[in-house]
């Protein structure tokens, strides 16, 4: 059995606070530790979810909250892998626990997001997908979004009207969690209404930049159950797998899509791969799921998402949207945190951030959110640069 036990999780409020994305990691920590009923002596190892815009202490982020919790000796990882470093950085935990290396292990990521879209980094980087997607092609991310969006509506006739109603169920849940950045309901007329960004997408189709932190304390199943947990939340199977050549449709920045040896198409996409590897691993398929927490950057793409991990087949993304499927009080809800539309973009936080709601809904207290009887829940996004990120925890 390769579950290990996730005894505390924590989060500082996403917002634009204006701070250092130290003092977010550090009061997620905190409250994870909290929640675990465990002290920061107690932990053996800390792996960081880097931030690459915060200046120095970004690109050393296990070590920085480490220094900021008070050096104790614990060994130290540092990780990025853009949004998906919080699940390679739960990975990272759970190989250092199952590999006998750790008892108990602090995973935690914070950012302090640019005001706005995310720009391409400094000066001229030619060598860089990132710089040439910005640069060459002009596809910023929301014009990236937008694409998808206009390729769903062509090969499956999915309407703005599809896309508004996942905002409207993303911000009907995340007025419901305290940790939430925007916390207000939204209707389609809000969307509809909403400045145009990235035709047909509208800003309220978009998800923003935000402050914030996660946290997760994990320890191996004997230390849970030594020290008062016989029943914790599990972390069964983790994805971080990358893309295959050849490949149908762009995957920016990677702009390429053929091999350079002959070999036959993966019948799967790239986002399809990162949740079937997850499955297999886990043992369960997505009739098991109670729950998913997906990375929708915009709402064309939680869409894409429903498809991915196979809650519906291609193209029937809309049609659970529209009958309530994936909506609290649905038959699979989606993003009963609010999602990266309630949320907005903290990077290395927002993967741990996912298990963070998985945890609190498979212990039965999410409150006013929660799912009745949750036993399955699975996490899935994307890492630029063809970095997988899928998690499935069980209780």
């Amino acid at each position: 059995m390769s579950d290990i036990a996730v005894l505390g999780a924590g989060m500082h409020p996403w917002g634009k606070w204006g701070r250092s994305f130290v003092e977010y990691g550090r009061a997620a920590a905190r409250t994870a530790l909290a929640d675990a009923g465990l002290g920061w002596p107690d932990v053996d190892s800390v792996v960081g979810a880097d931030t690459v815009r915060c200046g120095y202490p970004g690109y050393v982020a296990g070590a920085t909250f480490a220094q900021a919790l008070g050096w104790q000796g614990a060994r130290v990882t540092s990780v990025y892998a853009a949004c998906a470093s919080g699940a390679q950085a739960v990975s990272t935990a759970r190989a250092q626990i199952l590999a006998g290396l750790a008892d108990v292990v602090l995973v935690v990521g914070a950012d302090a997001a640019p005001k706005g879209f995310f720009a391409p980094a400094g000066g001229e980087r030619p060598d860089d997908p990132d710089w040439l997607r910005f640069r060459v092609l002009g596809a910023t991310n929301p014009a990236y979004f937008a694409l998808y969006a206009r390729r769903r509506m062509a090969l499956y006739g999915d309407t703005v009207d599809d896309f508004a109603q996942v905002k409207v169920k993303n911000a009907a849940a995340g007025a419901l969690n305290p940790l939430a950045r925007y916390r207000k309901a939204v209707s389609s007329e809000d969307v509809a209404s909403s400045p145009v960004v990235a035709d047909p997408l509208r800003l309220l189709d978009i998800c923003a930049t935000s402050d914030g932190g996660a946290a997760l304390v994990l320890s191996s199943m004997e230390f849970a159950r030594r020290h008062g947990h016989p029943d914790p939340v599990r972390v069964r199977a983790v994805s971080t797998v990358t893309p295959t050549y050849p490949k149908a449709v762009l995957d920016l920045p990677d702009i390429a899509t053929d091999s350079a040896t002959a070999v036959s198409p993966s019948p799967y996409s790239f986002r399809a791969s990162i949740a079937r590897a997850a499955y297999e691993e886990a043992g369960i398929g997505p009739e098991d799921l109670s729950l998913a927490e997906v990375y929708d950057l915009s709402t064309a793409l939680e869409l894409e998402w429903y498809e991915d991990i196979g809650l519906c087949g291609p193209g029937e993304g809309a049609k659970l949207v529209r009958e309530g499927v994936t909506a609290l009080g649905g038959r699979v809800p989606v993003n009963t945190s609010g999602g990266l539309g309630s949320f907005g973009e903290a990077v290395p936080a927002q993967a741990i951030a996912q298990v963070c709601e998985l945890t609190w809904q498979l212990r039965g207290t999410a409150g006013s959110r929660q799912v009745p009887g949750a036993r399955v829940g699975m996490t899935a996004n994307q890492g630029l640069f063809g970095h997988g990120s899928a998690v499935v925890a069980v209780r």
